[in-house]
């Protein structure tokens, strides 16, 4: 049994209680003192015994009674201390103030392939082979900047929290050592928390119906994919929606834009860097997007963009599933899928020298392509309802209308920035305007004459009905407000108005 006994804290009292239990011959195996309280763990007493043992104890000058415990603080504290260690997923180590370890976790014990028992009593050069690496520390108080440790042979960023006594002395730290893949799952989970599947490809129209159903079934097959499409369609929805129904959705994604970057960044946010690698670099090194997708997926958009040398090295990861870091000698490997895109023709590009025929082979083995927003028209005003609430929501305004001409203007614009220039309307249509109702010139679109110009200049029309829809639209637009009835506005264009009212309600003109 395990007793708690509640006293006046006085010289004595603790051997007094201990004196009265061996006297009823029992033997105490564990004594925790905390006053105003003592703790006492006696495995022959009885529960039958605890009345008499009770009063015993309160004869005591001080004690004030003596109750049943189910576990003594200490024991408690180390239950949970053990539980909460082994629920880290990161090897987590506590060293004194020489480098040595005292206790370490499940996961540090994976981490370097040794028992836990066997983990006490090491010291950090013989854990992590870096003969300078406790001193280092134990000068710096263990206040150094994350820097990378080689542990079991893998690499570890190494993160230290030091400890001290009472009197300010250091004690020693507790030392987290975090894998590259494990902060790869943590960054990609703050980047890519609102990013959706295929739902989040918004659109009824067969084009888009016909993108999700090829991408859904491409999404299942673990080999890379390209996407093909004009700026501002969706290529990266489309990559994230890939990534979140593949096998490997539970695992990290990340995105590089390789034509956002120059050469030498991109190849150290790609490849990482090794201690040392270049002036300014991290004393441990860094590891790149390969790292942190380990297990994964890693989306390249404008791979078009990238350089001939860093084509080189992405084509031997392709191969092999091996690189280098920046200024390292140490081969790694990494379990990524690539997942690229580009607006450009990679065809023209190898054959103008541009770009390697052998990487386009490896890249391209499924391909999805992202039909542009003129190719979906259909689908403009469900997309503008979409964004104008979006943006609605993050104005923190009340919920407001496109105006009928608006929509007109919406539907017969060429949109060639496709569905991010639609967004990006609308947002500034919502953000500069205080009216409930959004209008023309709310939009800050070109005037229906020149919309409708534009639509018969417009190169990228493949179709008749495509331009003779888009020009009457806009001729609608801009006659309406002078003939505003039906009757009318036919009489002007020699037509009849049954005829201009199917028209307009075909275009959301009028009702």
């Amino acid at each position: 049994m395990r007793l708690k006994i509640e006293f006046v804290d006085r010289l004595g009292i603790a051997q007094e209680i201990l004196a009265v239990l061996a006297g009823r011959g029992l033997d105490v195996i564990a004594v925790e003192v905390d006053p105003p309280h003592i703790y006492l763990e006696a495995p022959a007493l009885l529960p039958a015994d605890l009345a008499g043992v009770d009063a015993a104890v309160q004869a005591i000058p001080g004690v004030r009674q003596a109750t049943e415990v189910s576990m003594l603080p200490g024991a408690r504290r180390q239950l949970y201390l053990d539980a909460l260690l082994a629920s880290l997923a990161d090897p987590v180590l506590a060293v004194d103030a020489q480098g040595q370890v005292v206790v370490a976790n499940a996961a540090a014990a994976q981490a370097t392939g040794l028992r836990e028992d066997q983990l006490s009593g090491l010291s950090l050069q013989e854990l992590t082979g870096d003969a300078g690496l406790a001193d280092t520390l134990v000068s710096h108080d263990y206040r150094l900047p994350v820097g990378e440790v080689q542990v079991g042979g893998q690499p570890y960023l190494l993160e230290t929290v030091a400890l001290h006594e009472s009197g300010g002395r250091v004690a020693g730290a507790v030392l987290t050592l975090h894998a590259p893949h494990r902060i790869g799952e943590r960054l990609s989970a703050l980047q890519n928390y609102s990013a959706g599947g295929f739902e989040a490809i918004l659109g009824r129209s067969n084009a888009i119906r016909n993108l999700r159903q090829r991408a859904a079934r491409m999404a299942q097959v673990d080999a890379p994919l390209l996407i093909r499409g004009e700026t501002g369609t969706g290529k990266e929805l489309v990559a994230h929606a890939c990534h979140a129904g593949s096998r490997r959705h539970g695992q990290p994604f990340f995105a590089l834009n390789c034509a956002a970057l120059p050469e030498s960044l991109a190849e150290s946010e790609l490849f990482g860097y090794a201690p040392g690698a270049f002036t300014g670099a991290l004393r441990g090194g860094r590891p790149g997007l390969l790292e942190l997708a380990d297990g994964g997926t890693l989306f390249l958009d404008e791979v078009g963009e990238m350089s001939p040398y860093l084509q080189a090295k992405l084509l031997r990861f392709l191969n092999d599933g091996s690189f280098r870091r920046v200024g390292g000698e140490r081969e790694l490997k990494a379990d990524v899928r690539i997942i690229s895109a580009t607006h450009r023709s990679l065809e023209d590009m190898v054959e103008s020298g541009a770009f390697r025929q052998d990487l386009l082979f490896r890249l391209d083995v499924l391909q999805v392509v992202v039909p542009p927003l003129r190719e979906r028209a259909e689908d403009i005003l469900l997309l503008a309802h979409a964004f104008l609430q979006r943006a609605c929501s993050q104005a923190g305004r009340p919920p407001v209308r496109l105006s009928r001409a608006a929509t007109a203007a919406l539907q017969a614009n060429p949109w060639r920035g496709n569905v991010r220039q639609l967004q990006n309307v609308i947002f500034r249509a919502v953000t500069m305007s205080d009216a409930a109702v959004i209008d023309t010139d709310n939009l800050e679109l070109a005037d229906a004459a020149t919309a409708a110009q534009t639509v018969l200049d417009d190169d990228s029309v493949t179709r008749l009905d495509e331009a003779v829809a888009g020009y009457e639209c806009a001729l609608l637009q801009r006659l309406w407000p002078k003939y505003p009835s039906t009757r009318r506005l036919a009489e002007r264009l020699g037509t009849s108005h049954s005829a201009i009212a199917a028209r307009l309600r075909k275009y959301g003109i009028s009702n």
